[in-house]
């Protein structure tokens, strides 16, 4: 550097420190404010940080499906609320974790994605084609052939090589986009308990990926592709297999364990050799609303089981949860349900931290996409997040009792969906689509079965291109940072686990 320049910088230094010390100085009349002191203690809670860059024993890559930053948003309220907050000050178990990012989430050819590409970018490092799962760029979807030769290496077989035990939990089928990346390769996602000749179906592959000791431990639902067409399974169902194999049975007669409800799962024995599997359901499991502790566990269950089976391995472990039916909730416009399955979601988080040593444990905490998912109007503290957006209040911190209301002179929800089940237009008879919004109230827009008001009418709400965010904290969570593309996340797992 110039001496010139050395010695402007040296100035420029003293004066700001100078004027550092004036301000200190000075009687701020708001430093006894909580806001204030709030922010001056995490200015020193930032300043006493230091990176672990200590080797990764473990890695638990939780992944809440479709809980984009506006989803999360809406979850942190709800948890607030239902703890008697007014819920915009609340801070979900993962949100006081030490490393963030934002995540850029499209597919190869999709500004908006899907969950299938999403899932194997964070378990293959590259970013995937939509509708395919762990195959390059040159897979066509639906096109068995092209999987020749295009599938990619996954990080559960470059860390089950290494001598680590592998664990998927799954509230969606263990079949579905998201597990399915753990473990799968395929160029259609729905082949889930059939595909052409000449490719292996997703649940095959998965029984497959047992048997060669690439995933040992399978908890979610989706009993139904694992069983004969029309054979009844432990959990009530019938399975839809059209070749007649019965892969349940077939993982019995392997040696592993079998669960298919509470009571099952409850004598499993988590000695840390025997593979499990476990289908709680024939397809999807239960809402967290909807569910029975009898019935089938909680995600928080399935998580802290698992943790307890792979843990026992000396090498280590890699463990995949999935929220998936928070995605599920926000498809069929049911703000009720996606929130509180976001709830089941971050207790397991708040579990999975518990049982973990954040010297030797990476836990990452993230979404595969966002949802078409709007707030909507200038709604004041603590206005309920499934409820009527209310007015700000004038002399007081909690919103007033008057709800805001649009131009048509109706009450409005806090949250909506831009498309959806709930679109208040709907077809004439001539094929026209017309309509008006109906009069909602709070009762009606609090009740669990209430259906956001939506604009473009769909049958299933889509997903949007929006970021997600990542939060970390363990081994080498400080490389999260900044915006960062999905697939680099398993790039940080794999760096954690090979640091030396």
């Amino acid at each position: 550097m110039h001496q010139f320049a050395r010695t402007a910088t040296a100035v420029a230094a003293a004066t700001l420190a100078l004027a550092s010390t004036a301000a200190l100085a000075q009687d701020i009349v708001q430093k006894d404010s909580a806001w204030y002191t709030d922010a001056q203690a995490r200015i020193q809670e930032m300043m006493a940080r230091q990176p672990n860059t200590n080797k990764a024993k473990n890695v638990i890559l939780f992944i809440a499906d479709g809980n984009g930053v506006g989803t999360n948003y809406a979850t942190r309220l709800f948890e607030g609320q239902k703890m008697g907050k007014l819920g915009e000050e609340h801070v979900l178990s993962y949100e006081s974790f030490p490393n963030l990012a934002l995540v850029k989430t499209y597919n190869i050819n999709a500004q908006t994605p899907d969950s299938a590409p999403t899932g194997g970018a964070m378990n293959t490092g590259v970013k995937q084609v939509f509708n395919t799962i762990n195959l390059n760029e040159n897979a066509i979807h639906e096109d068995c052939a092209s999987e020749n030769g295009n599938k990619l290496t996954t990080f559960s077989e470059m860390v089950s090589e290494a001598g680590k035990a592998v664990g998927i939990v799954s509230t969606a089928r263990i079949t579905h986009a998201t597990p399915a990346a753990v473990y799968a390769k395929t160029a259609n996602r729905n082949w889930e308990g059939e595909a052409p000749d000449g490719c292996v179906d997703i649940a095959t592959q998965l029984i497959d990926a047992m048997k060669a000791g690439t995933v040992d431990l399978a908890m979610g639902g989706g009993a139904r592709y694992f069983a004969p067409e029309d054979a009844g399974t432990m959990d009530g169902g019938k399975g839809s297999r059209p070749d007649g194999r019965d892969l349940i049975k077939e993982a019995q007669d392997a040696g592993f364990q079998y669960a298919y409800d509470t009571g099952s799962a409850e004598r499993l024995n988590l000695d840390g050799t025997t593979p499990i599997l476990a289908l709680f359901e024939g397809s999807h499991m239960k809402y967290e609303h909807d569910r029975s502790d009898e019935d089938e566990p909680s995600l928080a269950d399935m998580t802290k089981m698992a943790i307890e089976q792979l843990s026992k391995n000396e090498d280590g472990y890699y463990l995949e949860v999935e929220a998936g039916r928070i995605d599920h909730a926000s498809h069929d416009g049911n703000l009720y349900r996606t929130v509180t399955d976001g709830v089941a979601f971050a207790e397991a988080v708040a579990l999975a931290d518990e049982l973990t040593d954040d010297g030797d444990t990476l836990i990452i905490v993230t979404a595969d996409h966002e949802h078409a998912i709007a707030f909507n109007g200038y709604c004041g503290r603590g206005s309920p997040i499934t409820g009527l957006c209310y007015d700000v209040a004038k002399g007081q911190v909690k919103h007033s009792d008057e709800p805001l209301t649009g131009s048509d002179g109706k009450p409005y929800t806090v949250a909506g969906f831009l498309n959806g089940a709930g679109a208040v237009l709907t077809e004439q008879a001539d094929g026209a689509y017309f309509g008006t919004r109906p009069v909602v109230t709070e009762e009606g827009a609090t009740d669990p079965d209430y259906l956001q008001q939506a604009l473009i009418p769909m049958s299933s709400e889509t997903h949007s291109g929006e970021d997600v965010a990542v939060y970390a904290k363990g081994p080498w969570a400080h490389l999260f940072d900044g915006t960062i593309e999905q697939n680099y996340i398993f790039h940080v797992m794999n760096y954690a686990v090979s640091a030396e």
